[in-house]
């Protein structure tokens, strides 16, 4: 593709912002045929810049003196705070001047935002926010990981008809399989929701497999996941607890007297298996469903989950995803 593909960058949101931002973004540059813009304190971005060789012409600025911090309420802070890193990003969107957004700033007003500014696509009743969550067989795709917590089975047979376009039109999964979270296999089972997303599910065009325990996804038994944002959010922070728990319990073991030695021969495979449930290679949670792409990147992203995030839109935008929703749906 020879037009560059626009990804504006939020560069305060974050725990680690401008540092990390910046430096993803020239990383990104340097690797892909994108154009970023950097949104933010004008003099903070460009003096993390300084630090840097890059092609000049593929990183812009984009001047914001406001930032929107997490514990503000999201919807008061996206209209008062329109000269905001976050509102001028995604206005960048709304206006045609980025194709996508990356943001590692408050979820809650990322997704207020999103709805309000950028809008979503018509036919989607709810956008989601979708997960990659490592398994045995590479990844699973979660929708919805939080941001539709009173949810109607209407809304999770799209959100399986939306994390079946994105998983195979960015990831190259052919006709991915989707599963729906219950608390059992059987089509019995379950609350009044998920039997009746069930027979949704059923009927349509999807490779619905059917229901998937919460203790089966690690085993990788569907490429999409499907839940409401109540049962996603907390699949996801209790899968994320227990990861670093059990690295820490492995890491004490082995590290032990007469293991020390052990330990040693052991580093190349730990940091493989590290790699393996390390978030930062996909980047962040794209919100699907918009008229364009928002990614929402963790809040202690480092410069190579914000590369990948910018990576993700540019495969997001190269494969028409907002195409693709609307003629799926």
């Amino acid at each position: 593709m020879d037009q560059k593909i626009i990804v504006a960058l939020d560069a305060m949101g974050g725990d680690l912002a401008p540092v990390e931002t910046v430096k993803g973004a020239v990383d990104a540059v340097k690797e892909m045929n994108v154009l970023v813009k950097l949104v933010g304190r004008e003099d903070d971005i460009n003096r993390e810049l300084a630090k840097y060789t890059y092609p000049k012409e593929k990183i812009e600025v984009v001047n914001a003196e406001e930032v929107i911090s997490t514990d503000e309420v999201p919807t008061m802070a996206i209209r008062k705070k329109k000269n905001s890193s976050m509102v001028v990003g995604m206005q960048l969107v709304k206006n045609g001047e980025a194709d996508a957004f990356v943001s590692a700033g408050s979820t809650g007003a990322l997704l207020t935002g999103s709805l309000l500014i950028v809008g979503r696509l018509p036919g989607v009743e709810r956008p989601v926010l979708g997960t990659c969550l490592p398994t045995k067989n590479g990844f699973t795709f979660l929708v919805d990981s939080g941001a539709n917590v009173d949810c109607k089975a209407k809304y999770l047979e799209q959100f399986g008809k939306m994390g079946s376009v994105y998983v195979e039109n960015v990831f190259g999964k052919k006709n991915p399989s989707i599963a729906l979270v219950n608390i059992g296999a059987e089509k019995e089972k379950g609350d009044s929701l998920t039997k009746e997303a069930y027979e949704l599910l059923e009927v349509s065009d999807l490779n619905f497999v059917g229901n998937i325990e919460p203790r089966n996804i690690p085993f990788g038994e569907a490429d999409v996941i499907v839940c409401d944002g109540f049962v996603g959010n907390t699949i996801l922070k209790f899968a994320e607890g227990l990861s670093k728990t059990l690295v820490d319990i492995i890491k004490s073991e082995i590290t032990k007297g007469a293991y020390k030695i052990a330990a040693a021969m052991l580093v190349k495979p730990f940091r493989n298996v590290k790699k393996y449930f390390d978030a930062d290679e996909v980047g962040g949670a794209p919100f699907i469903g918009l008229k364009s792409l928002v990614v929402k990147a963790h809040g202690s992203s480092n410069a190579k989950a914000f590369k990948n995030a910018i990576r993700q839109c540019v495969l997001f935008k190269e494969a028409d995803i907002v195409g693709k929703i609307q003629d799926k749906l």
